[in-house]
Protein backbone atom coordinates (compact mmCIF):
# COMPACT_ATOMS: atom_id res chain seq x y z
CA UNK A 1 0.00 0.00 0.00
CA UNK A 2 1.26 3.46 -0.94
CA UNK A 3 2.26 5.69 1.96
CA UNK A 4 0.16 8.77 1.18
CA UNK A 5 1.96 10.77 3.87
CA UNK A 6 5.37 10.38 2.31
CA UNK A 7 6.81 13.54 0.81
CA UNK A 8 8.41 11.32 -1.85
CA UNK A 9 5.04 10.19 -3.18
CA UNK A 10 4.23 11.67 -6.59
CA UNK A 11 1.30 14.12 -6.47
CA UNK A 12 -0.86 12.00 -8.80
CA UNK A 13 -0.66 9.12 -6.33
CA UNK A 14 -2.19 11.27 -3.60
CA UNK A 15 -5.84 12.06 -3.05
CA UNK A 16 -7.45 15.43 -2.42
CA UNK A 17 -7.14 15.26 1.37
CA UNK A 18 -3.51 14.11 1.30
CA UNK A 19 -2.54 16.77 -1.25
CA UNK A 20 -4.25 19.48 0.80
CA UNK A 21 -2.27 18.39 3.87
CA UNK A 22 1.05 18.43 1.96
CA UNK A 23 0.36 21.87 0.54
CA UNK A 24 -0.60 23.30 3.94
CA UNK A 25 2.55 21.88 5.54
CA UNK A 26 4.81 23.27 2.83
CA UNK A 27 6.01 19.84 1.66
CA UNK A 28 4.93 20.85 -1.84
CA UNK A 29 3.97 24.06 -3.58
CA UNK A 30 0.79 24.62 -5.54
CA UNK A 31 2.83 25.58 -8.61
CA UNK A 32 4.86 22.35 -8.47
CA UNK A 33 1.74 20.23 -8.06
CA UNK A 34 -0.08 22.04 -10.88
CA UNK A 35 2.88 21.61 -13.22
CA UNK A 36 3.00 17.89 -12.40
CA UNK A 37 -0.65 17.37 -13.32
CA UNK A 38 -0.43 19.54 -16.43
CA UNK A 39 2.52 17.46 -17.61
CA UNK A 40 0.53 14.26 -17.07
CA UNK A 41 -2.46 15.69 -18.92
CA UNK A 42 -0.24 16.56 -21.89
CA UNK A 43 1.33 13.08 -21.85
CA UNK A 44 -2.08 11.37 -21.90
CA UNK A 45 -3.76 13.46 -24.58
CA UNK A 46 -4.78 10.28 -26.39
CA UNK A 47 -7.46 9.66 -23.77
CA UNK A 48 -9.28 12.76 -24.98
CA UNK A 49 -10.19 13.78 -21.44
CA UNK A 50 -9.39 17.53 -21.63
CA UNK A 51 -11.14 19.94 -23.99
CA UNK A 52 -9.23 22.99 -22.75
CA UNK A 53 -5.95 23.58 -20.93
CA UNK A 54 -4.38 26.98 -20.29
CA UNK A 55 -1.10 26.57 -18.41
CA UNK A 56 -0.70 30.30 -17.81
CA UNK A 57 -4.16 30.56 -16.20
CA UNK A 58 -3.60 27.46 -14.07
CA UNK A 59 -0.17 28.53 -12.88
CA UNK A 60 -1.42 32.04 -12.08
CA UNK A 61 -4.08 30.50 -9.84
CA UNK A 62 -1.46 28.21 -8.27
CA UNK A 63 0.89 31.11 -7.51
CA UNK A 64 -1.95 32.99 -5.85
CA UNK A 65 -2.63 29.97 -3.63
CA UNK A 66 1.05 29.63 -2.70
CA UNK A 67 1.00 33.27 -1.64
CA UNK A 68 -2.18 32.71 0.38
CA UNK A 69 -0.66 29.69 2.14
CA UNK A 70 2.54 31.62 2.91
CA UNK A 71 0.47 34.47 4.36
CA UNK A 72 -1.52 32.07 6.55
CA UNK A 73 -4.82 32.72 4.79
CA UNK A 74 -5.05 29.67 2.55
CA UNK A 75 -8.43 27.95 2.32
CA UNK A 76 -9.04 24.32 3.30
CA UNK A 77 -8.26 23.18 -0.27
CA UNK A 78 -5.55 25.75 -0.98
CA UNK A 79 -3.51 24.70 -3.99
CA UNK A 80 -5.38 21.45 -4.68
CA UNK A 81 -5.81 21.08 -8.45
CA UNK A 82 -9.12 19.95 -9.90
CA UNK A 83 -10.70 19.99 -13.35
CA UNK A 84 -14.24 20.96 -14.34
CA UNK A 85 -16.70 19.26 -16.64
CA UNK A 86 -17.24 21.52 -19.63
CA UNK A 87 -20.89 22.25 -18.78
CA UNK A 88 -19.83 24.61 -15.96
CA UNK A 89 -18.94 28.09 -17.18
CA UNK A 90 -15.54 29.52 -16.31
CA UNK A 91 -13.95 32.92 -16.85
CA UNK A 92 -10.38 31.67 -17.32
CA UNK A 93 -11.19 28.82 -19.72
CA UNK A 94 -13.55 28.42 -22.69
CA UNK A 95 -16.84 26.62 -22.11
CA UNK A 96 -18.37 24.63 -24.97
CA UNK A 97 -20.49 21.82 -23.47
CA UNK A 98 -18.51 19.77 -26.04
CA UNK A 99 -20.63 21.31 -28.81
CA UNK A 100 -19.78 23.23 -31.97
CA UNK A 101 -22.69 25.46 -31.03
CA UNK A 102 -20.51 27.04 -28.31
CA UNK A 103 -17.07 26.65 -29.89
CA UNK A 104 -14.80 29.34 -28.47
CA UNK A 105 -17.36 30.71 -26.01
CA UNK A 106 -15.91 32.52 -22.97
CA UNK A 107 -18.15 33.21 -20.00
CA UNK A 108 -17.98 36.56 -18.19
CA UNK A 109 -18.46 34.78 -14.85
CA UNK A 110 -17.77 31.49 -13.05
CA UNK A 111 -20.47 28.98 -12.22
CA UNK A 112 -21.33 29.02 -8.52
CA UNK A 113 -19.76 25.61 -7.89
CA UNK A 114 -16.57 26.71 -9.66
CA UNK A 115 -16.49 29.87 -7.52
CA UNK A 116 -17.19 27.91 -4.34
CA UNK A 117 -14.30 25.51 -4.94
CA UNK A 118 -12.11 28.45 -5.94
CA UNK A 119 -12.95 30.19 -2.68
CA UNK A 120 -11.82 27.03 -0.85
CA UNK A 121 -8.47 27.29 -2.66
CA UNK A 122 -8.80 24.88 -5.59
CA UNK A 123 -6.72 25.47 -8.71
CA UNK A 124 -8.35 24.74 -12.08
CA UNK A 125 -6.38 22.43 -14.39
CA UNK A 126 -8.75 22.77 -17.33
CA UNK A 127 -12.10 21.75 -18.78
CA UNK A 128 -13.11 18.13 -19.26
CA UNK A 129 -14.84 16.41 -22.13
CA UNK A 130 -18.42 15.18 -21.98
CA UNK A 131 -21.20 14.09 -24.28
CA UNK A 132 -22.48 17.13 -26.16
CA UNK A 133 -24.71 19.18 -23.84
CA UNK A 134 -24.40 16.21 -21.42
CA UNK A 135 -26.61 14.10 -23.69
CA UNK A 136 -25.27 10.56 -23.74
CA UNK A 137 -24.18 7.62 -21.67
CA UNK A 138 -20.80 6.78 -23.17
CA UNK A 139 -18.93 10.02 -24.00
CA UNK A 140 -18.98 9.10 -27.68
CA UNK A 141 -20.98 12.26 -28.52
CA UNK A 142 -18.38 14.99 -27.89
CA UNK A 143 -18.34 17.30 -30.91
CA UNK A 144 -15.28 19.37 -29.95
CA UNK A 145 -11.71 18.11 -30.40
CA UNK A 146 -9.85 17.38 -27.19
CA UNK A 147 -6.51 19.01 -26.40
CA UNK A 148 -3.80 17.67 -28.74
CA UNK A 149 -6.24 15.96 -31.11
CA UNK A 150 -7.19 17.11 -34.59
CA UNK A 151 -10.83 16.05 -34.53
CA UNK A 152 -13.54 15.10 -32.03
CA UNK A 153 -13.28 11.57 -30.72
CA UNK A 154 -14.77 9.51 -27.89
CA UNK A 155 -13.07 9.75 -24.51
CA UNK A 156 -11.27 6.48 -23.78
CA UNK A 157 -11.43 4.39 -20.64
CA UNK A 158 -8.00 4.32 -18.92
CA UNK A 159 -8.51 0.65 -17.98
CA UNK A 160 -8.91 -0.31 -21.66
CA UNK A 161 -8.64 2.43 -24.26
CA UNK A 162 -10.81 0.47 -26.70
CA UNK A 163 -13.76 0.90 -24.33
CA UNK A 164 -15.98 3.81 -23.32
CA UNK A 165 -15.50 5.55 -19.96
CA UNK A 166 -19.25 6.05 -19.56
CA UNK A 167 -21.08 9.31 -19.88
CA UNK A 168 -21.93 12.00 -19.97
CA UNK A 169 -19.15 12.85 -17.49
CA UNK A 170 -16.66 10.51 -19.14
CA UNK A 171 -13.90 13.10 -19.30
CA UNK A 172 -14.16 13.68 -15.54
CA UNK A 173 -14.05 9.95 -14.77
CA UNK A 174 -11.18 9.22 -17.16
CA UNK A 175 -9.11 12.13 -15.84
CA UNK A 176 -9.42 10.99 -12.21
CA UNK A 177 -8.89 7.29 -13.02
CA UNK A 178 -5.77 8.05 -15.08
CA UNK A 179 -4.28 10.33 -12.42
CA UNK A 180 -4.62 13.48 -14.53
CA UNK A 181 -6.50 15.21 -11.69
CA UNK A 182 -7.08 14.20 -8.06
CA UNK A 183 -10.71 15.24 -8.31
CA UNK A 184 -13.18 16.64 -10.81
CA UNK A 185 -16.60 18.21 -11.00
CA UNK A 186 -19.30 16.44 -12.95
CA UNK A 187 -23.03 16.64 -13.54
CA UNK A 188 -25.70 13.98 -13.17
CA UNK A 189 -29.03 14.19 -15.00
CA UNK A 190 -29.89 10.49 -15.21
CA UNK A 191 -26.75 8.84 -13.87
CA UNK A 192 -23.93 10.77 -15.52
CA UNK A 193 -21.77 10.86 -12.38
CA UNK A 194 -22.45 7.36 -11.09
CA UNK A 195 -22.19 5.42 -14.34
CA UNK A 196 -18.82 6.77 -15.56
CA UNK A 197 -17.44 6.55 -12.01
CA UNK A 198 -18.44 2.89 -11.96
CA UNK A 199 -17.03 2.10 -15.40
CA UNK A 200 -13.71 3.80 -14.56
CA UNK A 201 -13.30 2.37 -11.05
CA UNK A 202 -13.50 5.59 -9.02
CA UNK A 203 -15.92 7.17 -6.51
CA UNK A 204 -18.58 9.66 -7.58
CA UNK A 205 -21.51 11.27 -5.81
CA UNK A 206 -24.60 13.20 -6.89
CA UNK A 207 -26.10 15.14 -3.97
CA UNK A 208 -29.80 15.77 -3.33
CA UNK A 209 -31.35 17.90 -6.07
CA UNK A 210 -30.94 21.54 -5.03
CA UNK A 211 -27.92 20.97 -2.76
CA UNK A 212 -25.50 22.27 -5.40
CA UNK A 213 -26.28 25.46 -7.29
CA UNK A 214 -27.12 25.14 -10.98
CA UNK A 215 -26.18 28.77 -11.62
CA UNK A 216 -23.62 28.70 -14.42
CA UNK A 217 -24.37 25.10 -15.41
CA UNK A 218 -25.39 24.84 -19.06
CA UNK A 219 -28.86 23.35 -18.74
CA UNK A 220 -29.94 20.06 -20.27
CA UNK A 221 -32.97 19.05 -18.17
CA UNK A 222 -33.45 21.61 -15.41
CA UNK A 223 -35.56 19.48 -13.06
CA UNK A 224 -32.94 16.72 -13.14
CA UNK A 225 -29.50 18.32 -13.63
CA UNK A 226 -27.35 18.30 -10.50
CA UNK A 227 -23.65 19.00 -9.98
CA UNK A 228 -21.45 16.62 -8.04
CA UNK A 229 -17.89 15.37 -7.74
CA UNK A 230 -15.59 12.49 -8.58
CA UNK A 231 -12.42 11.39 -6.81
CA UNK A 232 -10.73 8.14 -5.87
CA UNK A 233 -12.18 7.85 -2.38
CA UNK A 234 -15.26 8.67 -0.36
CA UNK A 235 -13.09 10.80 1.93
CA UNK A 236 -12.00 12.97 -0.99
CA UNK A 237 -15.53 13.22 -2.39
CA UNK A 238 -16.81 14.30 1.04
CA UNK A 239 -14.16 17.03 1.24
CA UNK A 240 -14.89 18.40 -2.24
CA UNK A 241 -18.66 18.15 -1.89
CA UNK A 242 -18.61 20.00 1.43
CA UNK A 243 -17.15 23.04 -0.32
CA UNK A 244 -19.08 22.68 -3.57
CA UNK A 245 -22.57 22.65 -2.02
CA UNK A 246 -24.35 25.55 -0.38
CA UNK A 247 -27.41 27.77 -0.78
CA UNK A 248 -27.59 30.05 -3.82
CA UNK A 249 -31.24 31.06 -3.67
CA UNK A 250 -30.69 34.54 -5.09
CA UNK A 251 -29.32 33.17 -8.38
CA UNK A 252 -30.80 29.66 -8.58
CA UNK A 253 -34.53 29.23 -7.94
CA UNK A 254 -34.04 25.48 -7.43
CA UNK A 255 -31.35 25.91 -4.78
CA UNK A 256 -32.19 24.51 -1.34
CA UNK A 257 -31.79 27.07 1.43
CA UNK A 258 -29.72 24.89 3.76
CA UNK A 259 -26.39 25.94 5.28
CA UNK A 260 -23.15 24.32 4.07
CA UNK A 261 -22.50 20.96 5.68
CA UNK A 262 -19.47 18.85 6.54
CA UNK A 263 -20.29 15.68 4.62
CA UNK A 264 -17.31 13.91 6.11
CA UNK A 265 -18.42 14.32 9.70
CA UNK A 266 -19.41 10.68 10.15
CA UNK A 267 -17.12 8.91 7.68
CA UNK A 268 -15.89 6.32 10.18
CA UNK A 269 -19.14 5.89 12.12
CA UNK A 270 -20.31 2.36 12.83
CA UNK A 271 -22.86 0.87 10.45
CA UNK A 272 -23.91 -1.78 12.95
CA UNK A 273 -27.63 -2.44 12.48
CA UNK A 274 -27.97 -0.19 9.43
CA UNK A 275 -30.66 -1.51 7.09
CA UNK A 276 -29.53 -1.71 3.45
CA UNK A 277 -32.41 -2.24 1.04
CA UNK A 278 -31.77 -4.51 -1.94
CA UNK A 279 -34.32 -3.93 -4.73
CA UNK A 280 -35.16 -7.26 -6.34
CA UNK A 281 -35.82 -5.44 -9.64
CA UNK A 282 -32.13 -4.45 -9.79
CA UNK A 283 -30.99 -8.07 -9.89
CA UNK A 284 -33.25 -9.54 -12.57
CA UNK A 285 -32.80 -10.27 -16.24
CA UNK A 286 -30.36 -7.95 -17.99
CA UNK A 287 -27.77 -7.75 -15.21
CA UNK A 288 -24.46 -9.31 -16.33
CA UNK A 289 -23.23 -12.20 -14.16
CA UNK A 290 -19.83 -10.57 -13.50
CA UNK A 291 -21.47 -7.37 -12.26
CA UNK A 292 -23.93 -9.32 -10.13
CA UNK A 293 -21.11 -11.28 -8.48
CA UNK A 294 -19.05 -8.18 -7.65
CA UNK A 295 -22.04 -6.27 -6.24
CA UNK A 296 -23.16 -9.21 -4.12
CA UNK A 297 -19.62 -9.65 -2.76
CA UNK A 298 -19.59 -5.96 -1.76
CA UNK A 299 -22.95 -6.35 -0.03
CA UNK A 300 -21.54 -9.29 1.91
CA UNK A 301 -18.76 -7.00 3.15
CA UNK A 302 -21.45 -4.76 4.62
CA UNK A 303 -22.97 -7.72 6.41
CA UNK A 304 -19.56 -8.46 7.94
CA UNK A 305 -19.50 -4.86 9.18
CA UNK A 306 -22.81 -5.33 10.95
CA UNK A 307 -25.28 -3.98 8.42
CA UNK A 308 -28.51 -5.82 7.70
CA UNK A 309 -29.59 -6.55 4.12
CA UNK A 310 -33.33 -6.09 3.55
CA UNK A 311 -35.25 -7.33 0.51
CA UNK A 312 -37.29 -4.45 -0.99
CA UNK A 313 -39.21 -3.75 -4.18
CA UNK A 314 -39.15 -0.78 -6.54
CA UNK A 315 -41.99 -2.02 -8.76
CA UNK A 316 -41.89 0.73 -11.36
CA UNK A 317 -38.15 0.44 -12.11
CA UNK A 318 -38.83 -0.68 -15.68
CA UNK A 319 -40.80 2.53 -16.29
CA UNK A 320 -37.90 4.79 -15.33
CA UNK A 321 -36.30 4.62 -18.79
CA UNK A 322 -39.38 5.67 -20.83
CA UNK A 323 -40.31 8.32 -18.22
CA UNK A 324 -36.81 9.82 -18.27
CA UNK A 325 -36.55 9.76 -22.07
CA UNK A 326 -39.81 11.68 -22.35
CA UNK A 327 -39.19 14.26 -19.63
CA UNK A 328 -35.51 15.02 -20.20
CA UNK A 329 -35.84 15.61 -23.99
CA UNK A 330 -38.90 17.80 -23.32
CA UNK A 331 -36.85 19.99 -21.01
CA UNK A 332 -33.90 19.90 -23.42
CA UNK A 333 -36.12 21.07 -26.26
CA UNK A 334 -37.03 24.12 -24.19
CA UNK A 335 -33.56 24.79 -22.76
CA UNK A 336 -31.73 24.51 -26.07
CA UNK A 337 -34.13 26.80 -27.91
CA UNK A 338 -31.92 29.69 -26.74
CA UNK A 339 -29.15 28.53 -29.08
CA UNK A 340 -30.54 30.16 -32.20
CA UNK A 341 -27.58 31.95 -33.77
CA UNK A 342 -28.81 35.38 -32.70
CA UNK A 343 -27.22 36.31 -29.36
CA UNK A 344 -24.29 33.92 -28.97
CA UNK A 345 -23.09 30.62 -30.26
CA UNK A 346 -22.70 29.41 -33.83
CA UNK A 347 -24.36 31.36 -36.66
CA UNK A 348 -24.55 29.97 -40.19
CA UNK A 349 -22.45 31.88 -42.72
CA UNK A 350 -25.12 31.92 -45.45
CA UNK A 351 -28.88 32.31 -45.03
CA UNK A 352 -31.78 34.09 -46.72
CA UNK A 353 -33.90 35.27 -43.78
CA UNK A 354 -34.24 34.93 -40.00
CA UNK A 355 -36.02 31.56 -40.11
CA UNK A 356 -33.42 30.20 -42.52
CA UNK A 357 -30.66 31.43 -40.17
CA UNK A 358 -32.27 29.59 -37.25
CA UNK A 359 -32.58 26.36 -39.22
CA UNK A 360 -29.08 26.40 -40.68
CA UNK A 361 -27.32 27.53 -37.50
CA UNK A 362 -28.93 24.79 -35.41
CA UNK A 363 -28.58 22.12 -38.10
CA UNK A 364 -24.88 22.86 -38.56
CA UNK A 365 -23.90 23.17 -34.90
CA UNK A 366 -25.90 20.49 -33.06
CA UNK A 367 -24.78 16.86 -33.17
CA UNK A 368 -27.01 13.92 -34.02
CA UNK A 369 -27.86 12.90 -30.45
CA UNK A 370 -28.73 16.48 -29.47
CA UNK A 371 -30.96 16.82 -32.54
CA UNK A 372 -32.62 13.50 -31.73
CA UNK A 373 -33.50 14.60 -28.20
CA UNK A 374 -34.71 18.03 -29.29
CA UNK A 375 -37.01 16.38 -31.82
CA UNK A 376 -38.37 13.90 -29.25
CA UNK A 377 -38.89 16.68 -26.73
CA UNK A 378 -40.65 18.95 -29.20
CA UNK A 379 -42.91 16.08 -30.23
CA UNK A 380 -44.02 15.14 -26.70
CA UNK A 381 -44.73 18.79 -25.90
CA UNK A 382 -46.75 19.40 -29.04
CA UNK A 383 -50.52 19.84 -29.12
CA UNK A 384 -52.28 16.50 -29.21
CA UNK A 385 -49.39 14.62 -27.58
CA UNK A 386 -48.70 16.66 -24.43
CA UNK A 387 -51.38 14.90 -22.36
CA UNK A 388 -50.60 11.43 -23.69
CA UNK A 389 -46.85 11.60 -23.17
CA UNK A 390 -45.52 14.48 -21.06
CA UNK A 391 -48.28 14.64 -18.43
CA UNK A 392 -48.43 10.86 -18.15
CA UNK A 393 -44.65 10.73 -17.67
CA UNK A 394 -44.91 13.35 -14.90
CA UNK A 395 -47.51 11.23 -13.12
CA UNK A 396 -45.31 8.16 -13.37
CA UNK A 397 -42.34 10.17 -12.11
CA UNK A 398 -44.28 10.90 -8.94
CA UNK A 399 -45.15 7.20 -8.57
CA UNK A 400 -41.48 6.22 -8.94
CA UNK A 401 -40.56 8.75 -6.24
CA UNK A 402 -43.34 7.37 -4.03
CA UNK A 403 -41.98 3.83 -4.50
CA UNK A 404 -38.62 5.01 -3.19
CA UNK A 405 -40.22 6.68 -0.17
CA UNK A 406 -42.11 3.48 0.59
CA UNK A 407 -38.82 1.58 0.41
CA UNK A 408 -37.25 3.99 2.90
CA UNK A 409 -39.85 2.97 5.49
CA UNK A 410 -38.21 -0.48 5.37
CA UNK A 411 -34.53 0.47 5.03
CA UNK A 412 -32.07 3.31 5.65
CA UNK A 413 -30.12 3.14 2.38
CA UNK A 414 -30.73 1.38 -0.96
CA UNK A 415 -27.90 -0.51 -2.71
CA UNK A 416 -27.45 -2.29 -6.01
CA UNK A 417 -25.55 -2.17 -9.31
CA UNK A 418 -24.82 1.07 -11.15
CA UNK A 419 -24.69 -0.33 -14.67
CA UNK A 420 -25.95 -3.64 -16.11
CA UNK A 421 -22.47 -4.38 -17.50
CA UNK A 422 -18.86 -3.26 -17.37
CA UNK A 423 -17.66 -0.72 -19.93
CA UNK A 424 -18.41 -1.74 -23.50
CA UNK A 425 -16.32 -1.31 -26.64
CA UNK A 426 -16.36 2.09 -28.34
CA UNK A 427 -18.83 1.97 -31.23
CA UNK A 428 -20.42 -1.31 -30.17
CA UNK A 429 -23.79 0.24 -29.24
CA UNK A 430 -24.80 1.89 -32.49
CA UNK A 431 -28.49 1.83 -31.51
CA UNK A 432 -29.15 4.77 -29.16
CA UNK A 433 -31.80 2.73 -27.32
CA UNK A 434 -29.13 0.26 -26.21
CA UNK A 435 -27.28 3.08 -24.48
CA UNK A 436 -30.50 4.45 -22.98
CA UNK A 437 -31.31 1.08 -21.40
CA UNK A 438 -27.94 1.07 -19.61
CA UNK A 439 -29.34 3.83 -17.35
CA UNK A 440 -32.07 1.69 -15.81
CA UNK A 441 -30.55 1.44 -12.31
CA UNK A 442 -29.49 5.08 -12.00
CA UNK A 443 -32.66 6.76 -13.27
CA UNK A 444 -35.01 6.21 -10.29
CA UNK A 445 -32.84 8.26 -7.90
CA UNK A 446 -32.49 11.03 -10.50
CA UNK A 447 -36.23 11.22 -11.15
CA UNK A 448 -36.83 11.45 -7.37
CA UNK A 449 -34.05 14.00 -6.75
CA UNK A 450 -32.29 11.72 -4.26
CA UNK A 451 -28.58 11.64 -3.37
CA UNK A 452 -26.78 8.67 -4.89
CA UNK A 453 -23.22 7.54 -5.49
CA UNK A 454 -21.00 4.88 -7.03
CA UNK A 455 -18.28 3.09 -5.07
CA UNK A 456 -15.65 0.73 -6.55
CA UNK A 457 -16.87 -2.80 -5.83
CA UNK A 458 -14.55 -5.11 -7.74
CA UNK A 459 -13.80 -6.16 -11.28
CA UNK A 460 -15.60 -8.09 -13.96
CA UNK A 461 -15.08 -9.25 -17.54
CA UNK A 462 -11.75 -8.21 -19.02
CA UNK A 463 -10.55 -6.90 -15.65
CA UNK A 464 -12.90 -3.92 -15.97
CA UNK A 465 -14.20 -2.08 -12.87
CA UNK A 466 -17.63 -2.62 -11.35
CA UNK A 467 -19.40 -0.01 -9.22
CA UNK A 468 -21.82 -0.40 -6.30
CA UNK A 469 -24.63 2.15 -6.23
CA UNK A 470 -25.78 3.61 -2.93
CA UNK A 471 -29.01 5.66 -2.81
CA UNK A 472 -30.05 7.72 0.21
CA UNK A 473 -33.12 9.67 1.19
CA UNK A 474 -33.15 13.44 0.76
CA UNK A 475 -30.14 15.13 2.40
CA UNK A 476 -28.60 11.77 3.30
CA UNK A 477 -25.21 12.43 1.68
CA UNK A 478 -23.20 12.03 4.89
CA UNK A 479 -24.66 8.57 5.49
CA UNK A 480 -23.86 7.47 1.91
CA UNK A 481 -20.28 8.68 2.24
CA UNK A 482 -20.00 6.89 5.58
CA UNK A 483 -21.11 3.62 3.95
CA UNK A 484 -18.74 4.13 1.03
CA UNK A 485 -15.82 4.90 3.34
CA UNK A 486 -16.45 1.81 5.46
CA UNK A 487 -16.40 -0.36 2.34
CA UNK A 488 -13.15 1.29 1.25
CA UNK A 489 -11.63 0.58 4.66
CA UNK A 490 -12.49 -3.10 4.17
CA UNK A 491 -11.45 -3.45 0.49
CA UNK A 492 -8.74 -2.12 -1.80
CA UNK A 493 -10.65 -1.75 -5.09
CA UNK A 494 -10.42 2.06 -4.90
CA UNK A 495 -6.63 1.84 -4.60
CA UNK A 496 -6.12 -0.18 -7.76
CA UNK A 497 -5.15 1.81 -10.81
CA UNK A 498 -5.04 1.25 -14.56
CA UNK A 499 -1.56 0.64 -15.99
CA UNK A 500 -1.27 4.10 -17.56
CA UNK A 501 -1.99 5.80 -14.21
Amino acid sequence: MTDHNSSNTAPHELGVAALAAQLRSGQASAVEVARHFLQRARAQQGLGAFLAIDEDATLAQARAQDEAIAAGRGGPLAGVPIAHKDVFVTQDFPTTAASQMLAGYRSPFDATIVANLGDAGCVTLGKLSCDEFAMGGSNENAAVAAVGLDAPQPVRNPWDTARVPGGSSGGSAAAVAAGLAPGATASDTGGSIRQPAALCGITGIKPTYGRASRYGMIAYASSLDQAGVMARTAEDCALLLSHLCGPDVERDSTSVDRPPEDFGRQLSASIEGLRIGIPREFFGEGLADDVRAAVQAALQEYEKLGAKLVDISLPRTDLAVPVYYILSPAEASSNLSRFDGVRYGHRAAHYTDLLDMYKKSRSEAFGEEVKRRIMIGTYVLSEGYYDAYYLQAQRLRRMIADDLQTAFTQCDVIAGPVSPSVAWAIGSKSDPLATYLADIYTLPASLAGLPAMSVPAGFGEGGMPVGLQLIGNHFGEARLLNLAHRLQQATDFHQRRPALA
